[in-house]
């Protein structure tokens, strides 16, 4: 199954500002955006993608997305929407524990990464040859790849999706292949 990564457009919200699950729109035009993408997609293929409307605009362009809570960002609780300059010395614990920490009223990484892989299961588990295209975030597109190509949690944050571009992983009985990476 040929899987397609794609992260949101650009999102509308200042250079260092934590936004996480915050529902921001975006910074560039949707259907300039999809139209690049196009040619890298198949002709088929099932889409999925989070509700949040920075993904689900894009994936409106692309056809009919079935939404999935499941692939919302990270959840930054008290954090959400303030400048990471006001957050100052808080996020050190974030930074002691990046898998595990959660900001005030928020979710860890792993909490984040267990919703993501349970929706995973559930596409790649179902047996379809149909390709899929997902649009969602950076934090589940590293949980995704990561736990296909069989990472070491702690190296998912290696992985830099790039705003409105996609990543393809081929998904086979033998293994994953990662076919390319932000195009």
């Amino acid at each position: 199954m040929e899987l397609h990564l794609i992260r949101h457009p650009r999102p509308d919200v200042a250079a260092g500002v934590c936004y996480g699950q915050s529902d921001v729109g975006v910074a560039e035009c949707v259907a300039t955006v999809a139209a690049r993408l196009r040619p890298l997609l198949p002709a088929a293929y099932a889409l999925h993608a989070s509700p949040l409307v920075r993904a689900r605009l894009l994936a409106a362009e692309l056809g009919t997305p079935v939404l999935d809570d499941r692939l919302r960002e990270m959840h930054f609780g008290e954090w959400e929407l303030r400048p990471y300059a006001e957050i100052g010395a808080a996020m050190d614990a974030w930074v002691n524990a990046p898998l595990d920490f959660s900001a005030p009223g928020g979710e860890s990484a792993r909490q984040m990464a267990a919703r993501v892989h349970e929706w995973l299961g559930e596409v790649v588990g179902g047996g379809s040859a149909e390709p899929v295209v997902v649009v969602a975030h950076g934090g589940p597109l590293r949980a995704i790849t990561g736990q296909l190509l069989g990472l070491p949690p702690e190296r998912w944050l290696t992985l830099d999706f790039a705003c409105g571009h996609v990543t393809r992983l081929d998904v086979e009985d033998w293994g994953v292949a990662l076919k390319w990476f932000n195009r």
